[in-house]
């Protein structure tokens, strides 16, 4: 038998505990060579977000290599351990260490092989339905299939380096043992693991500290505060803290020595300070994944409720309201797709009101605003006004610095124009918080219209604005796919817009519901796909790294397990314990990720005026927690089913 087939049938008869590994590899070989197939694409660069989603792949793909890098290493490692006596064994029988070294080389080189061959062949088959999801997901065009040797040669190079220098570190690892310590290598007994009352309330304080930075205002140097405390007191928190708690579980005997809780609990000690970095690892990569799904579905969930709340498709934001402007354009373009639509306009100066900052409008325009609304019409005397509170629940930052003002009927106001303060009496009110989203006000003055014209005349004119504001009845609020009427149309209006820009007599500024929503769907689509992704690999990873942990504990554990079964612990009683340790092990990491998540996302979507994030923490969390238990449901039979054979 030649080397390489020893090297061979070595990884062949080792297939359970490697097929996890070699998976895991596979699919993350797929998941790069997909992102190349589009990143060298020859008809990206030619699409409208054809760059810009390039460069998105291009940082993606490069986020899975450095996480492939590390998974591979720790993977490595946790194997090396389990075959120490097997290295021990080929010691005795005359192998040199050289010839060790060697043949953990080629196990690594023909793993990684395997992998780059297999995750290649399986990104060939599904590259079509790849490129087809990317394109209908960010909203481009249809990519015609390619034969892509520049994606297949970039894959099979990064790859083999990878899998080369990783090989080379795992020769650390292996080191110049005795053959000794290689034979008694993980049955040696341990050590009960001990816990530093410093290091586990500096893990504390550091956790402390990143939540009080979140709570103070956000800027870089909190967020970076935040960061690193968080993740140093994530670290100290399982490899100290968790161990020192255990222990004081400990001491107490009315709850501990209860059935099978002694078992588990000081079972759980020695995994938790063995798998202190592994667990440590999951959790971060978790939190980031969390973290970064949680804030862009947000996103995506408040640009939809924008474009379902927004009455008006079509607005025309007027630079000088004193001229009288030609709106056929937009009006040719709606009746050309037969479609009926009422128009109002809308004007509106800038003033203050006892500090208060409020917009002051005539009551015929606020009026012809109601009547397209359905909602109460007012009357106004001379020398009343009409008090509208504009305000929603994610302007209270804004509302607080800008010291709002609510007057109620019978109050008087002063207005601050120029030099000359006007005096009115409140004699209504009104509540509407969708105006206040049109105007971009908290709190809105109606005059009467010979009060609002006087007013007009003495101010200076860029003090005024004006809006024109586009119903359309047959629009309705769903949001519409890229063939509809409104798509086309406020496509239509926007180019027409785009190729007047170039004028410099301007006379204002056009926006479309649908042209607002599109665009900052495509901005967040993009990241939103390459997240998914990446959210897949960390779960599988983490998977993983837990199965090969259990793994490589799997014989130490067999032998206590042994041992007790013949001191009469039943099945029944072993499963549960074992059963106990694994969902700690499992889920643990995730309400560790899912705390962490919440406490750092509230502050950053606050900063946004996202205050309802209810159902994407529920989404995210949910996918997390589902993917999890699959994993844990098959781990565990597998991992009981081993430890069943090893009872008596």
């Amino acid at each position: 038998m030649s080397f390489p087939q020893f090297a061979f049938n070595n990884i062949r008869r080792n297939g359970r505990a490697y097929i996890a590994f070699f998976l895991s590899s596979v699919f993350m070989v797929m998941i790069f060579f997909a992102y190349a197939v589009f990143i060298y694409h020859p008809y990206v660069a030619e699409l409208p977000m054809g760059d810009t989603t390039a460069t998105g792949m291009q940082i993606a793909s490069i986020i899975v290599y450095v996480f492939a890098f590390f998974f591979v290493m720790y993977s490595i490692s946790a194997f090396l351990k389990s075959r120490n006596k097997e290295f021990g064994i080929l010691t005795i029988l005359g192998a040199e260490p050289r010839q060790i070294r060697r043949l953990v080389i080629l196990e690594n080189m023909l793993i990684g092989c395997l992998s780059i061959i297999a995750g290649i062949g399986g990104g060939m088959l599904l590259s079509k339905l790849f490129l087809m999801l990317t394109t209908r997901f960010i909203g481009m065009d249809d990519l015609p299939f390619y034969f892509p040797v520049k994606a297949i040669l970039i894959t099979i190079g990064a790859f083999l380096l990878l899998f080369f220098c990783i090989s080379l570190f795992t020769l650390v690892f292996i080191g110049n043992k005795r053959t000794l310590e290689l034979l008694t290598g993980t049955s040696k007994p341990k050590k009960e693991p001990k816990a530093s009352w410093f290091f586990s309330l500096l893990g504390l304080a550091l956790l402390t500290v990143g939540f009080m930075a979140l709570r103070s205002e956000l800027n870089g140097g909190t967020i970076l505060l935040a960061a690193v405390t968080g993740i140093a007191g994530t670290y100290f928190f399982y490899s100290q803290l968790s161990v020192l708690i255990i222990r004081l579980l400990k001491r107490n005997r009315k709850t501990v020595w209860h059935g099978t809780r002694l078992l588990w609990i000081s079972e759980m000690s020695y995994k938790m300070k063995d798998n202190a970095r592994m667990l440590f690892m999951v959790t971060v990569v978790i939190a980031i994944a969390s973290m970064s799904a949680v804030v862009i579905l947000s996103l995506d969930q408040e640009n939809r409720e924008q474009f379902t709340n927004n009455d008006f498709p079509i607005q025309y934001n007027v630079f000088r309201p004193a001229e009288q402007l030609d709106m056929s354009a937009i009006d040719s373009k709606l009746e050309a797709a037969g479609l009926d639509y009422q128009q109002i306009y809308l004007e509106y100066l800038w003033s203050s009101a006892d500090q208060s900052a409020v917009s002051v409008m005539p009551l015929s325009h606020y009026n012809q605003y109601n009547r397209t609304q359905g909602r109460k019409m007012f009357q106004l005397d001379t020398g009343s006004a009409l008090f509208v509170d504009t305000r929603n629940e994610k302007d209270q930052g804004q509302i607080e610095r800008n010291r709002f003002r609510n007057y109620a009927k019978g109050e008087k106001l002063t207005l601050n124009l120029n030099d000359s303060p006007l005096e009115a009496r409140v004699t209504d009110t009104d509540i509407d918080p969708q105006f206040g989203t049109l105007l971009y006000a908290t709190g809105v003055v109606v005059l009467p219209d010979e009060k609002y014209e006087e007013i007009a005349q003495q101010i200076k004119e860029n003090m005024i604005s004006g809006k024109y504001l586009y119903q359309i009845p047959a629009w309705g609020h769903a949001i519409p796919d890229r063939h509809s009427s409104e798509a086309m149309v406020s496509d239509q209006l926007l180019s027409s817009a785009d190729s007047n820009a170039s004028t410099d007599n301007q006379s204002g500024y056009l926006s479309t519901r649908y042209g607002d929503f599109e665009r900052f769907r495509q901005g967040t689509a993009l990241f939103t796909f390459l997240g998914i992704f990446i959210g897949l690999i960390f779960s599988i990873s983490s998977a993983s790294f837990l199965y090969f942990r259990l793994h490589t504990d799997l014989e130490a554990d067999g032998k206590m397990v042994h041992s007790l079964s013949k001191m009469g612990l039943s099945f029944q009683e072993m499963k549960r314990s074992s059963t106990v340790q694994i969902a700690i092990l499992f889920f643990l990491p995730i309400g560790v990720a899912i705390i962490e998540t919440l406490v750092v996302v509230k502050p950053f979507l606050t900063e946004f005026g996202i205050t309802n994030y209810t159902m994407p923490v529920l989404t995210v969390f949910g996918a997390f927690v589902l993917a999890q238990t699959f994993y844990f449901i098959i781990i565990r039979s597998r991992y009981i089913a081993s430890l069943r054979k090893m009872m008596v």
